[in-house]
């Protein structure tokens, strides 16, 4: 991409005429329409396959309902692609998990649209994104920065992020270079505006991933997308990280200026480094270290520290030449009590000495499922299993997106054998972030191809077992030199 410096003080030129890409609409019934219009047309699909299904056989059936849903996921792509706010983080949580949203015979031809999706976020005229900056800072913008890239170097859902030199390197930074993410003029409007319409964009998505918990799936994306409206709380969060991670072996989080930093504007340390796609294309042995180090941050974040980023998503990771990893982006952050580290941790180690009449005390006495479920010891084993199924054998696995993209059907789909058991279990909302994470992190070292032992990594965590990794040898150090 072109890049365009200039003097932050230079006058901007007048407002002309913006591409009708630009324009943000923030009414919510104006935003409904495109949704309404599509979940009608989904609404449509699903009688008219009913109908015709009469008198099909079993695959005749499963083949027309498994391309209805492939259908519908694309539509949902193309309109959530064309939105911003809300509906765009939807859009985008839903391509991340791309591996589950369509049967396993369409997701070749559904990846390239979700290749697209990933590429769809708006570009908004750098002379309106001044105005945003300086509203937020109080002052002009030569007051804090000597140069202002004005060609944005990425952009998400709900802003877009330019490349500045500061007048003052601050302290701890390796550099003056700063990377400013800057909201979008009018997205607060119109991610609340998305939400109030939340209940229809879940519905869509329910009619590709059927097993989906609508409440609390809308309850959770509506309370983290509130956060991420608040660059101040993600300057808090990341700070927090960095602070977790000092002199980190192989992982770095960016320093973050919190003098600079305001509730539309967020300036943390630039870093330079190979993104995700370039890591595809590495060695065998390389992509099984780097896929160590996104486990090992992600994953081992909830075991360690109880606090983690919750957003693994690979456009998140960058490749350092000194060999560590960046770890951008923390407005997707939760923080889980000592208590439910713990009760998540006894689940995970029950499960793996496959002791089923203990995990089915353990889950009912933390809530996971009721008693009055009927579940059976086996039953408890199935289910905790789909959590951790990666994990439970003492071998090194190569997973594949097929692999995660069982699991997620395995859980979620009423076609699934599974299904008549998990459907019963009730999982407690402040857990599912957690779980969340885990499919994630999981879903990017299976798009890497590694080879890893997730057992042994697991039991450092859960068991006190020795690192068995070069790694993790390196991180038990770190740990020790810390005092944790």
């Amino acid at each position: 991409m072109a890049r365009r410096r200039g003097n932050p003080d230079r006058p901007e030129p007048a407002a002309g005429d913006e591409d009708a890409r630009d324009a943000l609409p923030t009414g919510r019934y104006r935003r409904a329409a495109s949704l309404g219009r599509l979940a009608a047309g989904a609404a449509v699909r699903e009688g008219a396959t009913r109908v015709t299904n009469l008198g099909r056989t079993d695959a005749e059936r499963s083949e027309r309902m498994s391309r209805q849903q492939f259908q519908t996921a694309e539509q949902i792509v193309d309109v959530l692609g064309t939105m911003k706010g809300a509906a765009m983080k939807v859009g985008q949580v839903l391509s991340f998990m791309d591996v589950g949203l369509v049967p396993p015979e369409h997701r070749d031809e559904f990846q390239a649209k979700l290749a697209r999706l990933r590429d769809m976020a708006p570009t908004v005229a750098f002379r309106d994104m001044r105005k945003v900056m300086e509203a937020d800072m109080g002052q002009p913008l030569s007051a804090v920065f000597a140069d202002v890239e004005e060609e944005p170097i990425g952009a998400a859902s709900i802003g877009q992020v330019y490349r500045a030199r500061l007048r003052e390197k601050p302290r701890g930074w390796r550099t003056d270079v700063a990377a400013v993410k800057v909201q979008y003029p009018g997205i607060d409007a119109a991610v609340r505006a998305d939400l109030q319409n939340m209940g229809l964009i879940l519905r869509l998505a329910k009619t590709v991933v059927p097993g989906m918990d609508v409440q609390s799936v809308g309850r959770e994306i509506t309370e983290r997308t509130i956060e991420e409206l608040d660059y101040e709380l993600e300057a808090s969060n990341q700070r927090r990280m960095a602070r977790l991670h000092r002199d980190h072996p192989f992982v770095l989080v960016p320093g973050v200026s919190t003098e600079l930093s305001g509730r539309r504007v967020i300036v943390t340390e630039f870093v330079d480094g190979q993104p995700f796609d370039a890591w595809t294309t590495k060695s065998q042995e390389e992509r099984d270290r780097l896929a160590e180090i996104v486990f090992r941050f992600y994953y081992g974040g909830v075991w360690r520290d109880g606090q983690f980023s919750a957003d693994p998503h690979p456009g998140n990771s960058i490749l350092l030449p000194d060999g560590r990893v960046a770890f951008l982006d923390y407005g997707l952050f939760h923080q889980i009590s000592r208590e439910m580290v713990e009760n998540q941790a006894q689940a995970i180690r029950l499960c793996m000495a496959r002791d089923g009449e203990a995990l089915l005390r353990h889950m009912e006495a933390i809530d996971w499922v009721p008693p009055s479920a009927g579940f059976t010891p086996d039953d408890a084993l199935a289910l905790a299993e789909q959590l951790v199924w990666f994990a439970i054998e003492d071998e090194d696995s190569r997973l594949a997106p097929e692999d995660v993209a069982r699991m997620i059907f395995q859980v979620g789909d009423p076609r699934s054998p599974y299904w008549a058991k998990t459907r019963r279990a009730t999982v407690p909302a402040e857990y599912m972030m957690s779980l969340r994470l885990a499919g994630m992190a999981i879903a990017v070292c299976a798009q890497l191809d590694a080879r890893l032992n997730y057992h042994r990594i697991v039991r450092e965590w859960l068991m006190g077992d020795p690192p068995a990794s070069e790694l993790g040898r390196q991180e038990a150090a770190w740990l020790a030199r810390r005092g944790r």
